[in-house]
């Protein structure tokens, strides 16, 4: 994802003060862990997170405190179309475990 310039404390306000629906949604899914790291120099965002085993992410997009949420983050991030963040995949090049 990535940050538009100047917003750093305004997106490290908005998550401190983070809905408690949208909190619910993201355990409901089975989000044990999630961090969000900036790259200050780029801009860029890096997210990361643990789910619990047999869980998944993939409801979320379609959750209405989800699209609520985008529509709040789209002044200060790079987005799609439908306010979704613009994200761009990243492969593994190592793990240790």
């Amino acid at each position: 994802m990535k940050l538009k310039p100047g917003f750093e404390e305004e997106y490290r306000k908005r998550h401190a003060e983070l809905w408690p629906e949208l909190k619910q949604a993201l355990e409901d899914s089975g989000i044990l862990e999630y961090g969000i790291y900036l790259d200050r120099e780029t801009g860029i965002l890096f997210a990361l997170q643990k789910l619990e085993d047999d869980h998944s992410t993939d409801e979320l997009p379609g959750l209405a405190v989800m699209k609520k949420w985008w529509e709040y983050m789209k002044d200060i991030m790079e987005v799609n179309s439908d306010n979704s963040p613009v994200v761009t995949p990243l492969e593994e090049m190592f793990e240790m475990k």
